[in-house]
This record gives structure tokens, sequence and C-alpha cells, in this order.
């Protein structure tokens, strides 16, 4: 019988003793009554995604969502279970737009479902570390999307004698087991606004709370005053000009539209003569 060695790193192999060959990917080699074929990878480990778990497959957006029909109740979506997120608004919730003009947000860069337990799971990273670092009073921690979408699961007899007693298959429409939201590529997930600060805590925050999630997310410093639509420059050019007024973390607009007096009632600055 004649010994075999391949050896995969060097791309060689060798038959017996003292004779070795070269190979290419592909190629056949034809040795007496034997036949060696020597297929190469071309990448290096690919990752690999469990699909027989049943949490890593809800991450996929494969239905319609029901959360914008007009009888999402039905008799086939009965007894939903709470979800577990139940507080989207952390720390100093209250103070006003003027307080903290820095925001950072946590960003969604796929298309997939996010569950209420990573969203908890995320928000309490993300304020566990603010609080630790920064006090519970020098920020203001917001999660964006709710989780409305229901999942079902079809659950299976795993005992002895199971496929005797279910169907398979057949019939498979499942439980509710949970809730998702739904985010979108370039849809904000966390938001927090600070003060400059603080601006390396926050990011190390929001840092951290990527981990709770699947996918890709990214970090990003909003140009904009706080949760404000407005951009630091141009906030501070109406407010000085009496053109904003403050309404808690957000801010109100003067109008061109509607009646005269009620603008100038509400933003008497703005009407003020030089």
């Amino acid at each position: 019988m004649i010994p075999l060695h391949l050896r995969l790193t060097n791309i060689t192999c060798d038959f017996g003793e003292g004779s070795s060959l070269d190979l290419k990917s592909g190629n056949r080699i034809f040795l007496k009554s034997f036949d060696f074929i020597l297929h190469l990878a071309t990448t290096k480990n690919p990752p690999t995604r469990d699909h027989s778990r049943w949490h890593a497959a809800q991450r996929d957006v494969t239905v319609t969502a029901r959360t914008r029909c007009p009888y999402p109740k039905s008799r086939f979506n009965r007894g939903v279970p709470d979800p577990k997120i139940r507080i989207f608004d952390l720390g100093r919730k209250r103070a006003t737009v003027d307080e903290f003009p820095l925001c950072i947000h946590l960003v969604s860069n796929e298309y997939e479902q996010l569950s209420s337990e990573a969203l908890e799971a995320a928000r309490i990273c993300a304020n566990k570390y603010m609080v630790k670092y920064t006090g519970k009073e020098s920020f203001h921690l917001r999660v964006r999307p709710h989780p409305y979408h229901v999942v079902r699961i079809n659950k299976m007899l795993s005992c002895a004698g199971a496929d005797r007693l279910q169907t398979g298959m057949r019939g498979a429409w499942g439980k509710p087991n949970g809730t998702v939201a739904r985010v979108n590529i370039g849809q904000i997930i966390l938001s927090i606004r600070t003060r400059e600060t603080y601006r390396a805590h926050a990011l190390e925050s929001l840092r951290r709370s990527q981990y709770k999630f699947p996918g890709r997310q990214k970090i990003i410093v909003s140009k904009n005053w706080g949760f404000t639509p407005l951009r630091r420059e141009e906030y501070m050019e109406k407010k000085a000009t009496g053109k904003v007024l403050v309404d808690g973390a957000y801010v109100q607009f003067l109008s061109n539209h509607g009646k005269l007096a009620d603008n100038v009632r509400r933003f008497p600055a703005a009407f003020q003569e030089a």
C-alpha cells in the first residue's frame, strides 16, 4: 500500500518516500488505482451562522409587519406577552434644551428586527455606564424604536415518541413568543444628549451597548443641538433673535403662517423694534 501525506499549508502532496508534487486548486492526480482531488478554499474559515437556533433567525425580516393593519388583533394573534422593555427615557429627561447641547446617536446599519430583550439589555448597559461616570443628572438617554411587531414560534416536542404526537410542518402557525422592533438602515436606535465635557463617556456607553444587538451599527455625533432638528449655529442664531421657544427637550419655531397676534404673543422678542 502506498503511503500518502497531504500538507495543505504548503499546498504539496507527498507520495511514497522522496517523491513530492506541487498542486494547484482543483488538480486531479492518478496514481495506480488511486484518484485524489484537492480543493482549496478561497477564504480562511468564513463565519458560519447557526440557523437551527430560533432566536438567531428572528433578526431576518421575512414577513409583512402587522403593526399598521386596521385590526392587528385577531383570533390568530392572541396572548401576546408583554415586551421586556418598559422604560424608554432615562437620566434627567426633564432637562431643558439649553442644558444638554451635545447629542450622540447609535444608528442601525442593517434592515433587521431587534427583540425587546435586546433593547432592554442595551438600555441597561448604556444607563449604568453613564450613571457611574457622569452621574444620573448629567445626561438624557432615549430608546427610539418600540417593539410592536409580534413573532411566533412553532414549538416541537423533543421527548421519546414525539413523531407520533405531532404533525411536523402541517399546521405550523405558531404561538406568540415575543415582540420585536423593525429598524431600517440609518434608523436611530439609541440617543444620548449631554454636556460637551462628557463626550468620551457618551461614546463609550454607546459602544458597549452595541454588543447587545445583532448586525452592524454606527455611532454618529450629531451636528444638531440636542434632540432638536436645528444645527448648533442655527439654534444660537434663532435663539438670539427670539425665533425659537424652549419647550422641554425640544423647541417651538416661529411660523410664517397663522395669525400675527398669536405669533406676537408667543414670540415677543422676535417682533421687538431694533
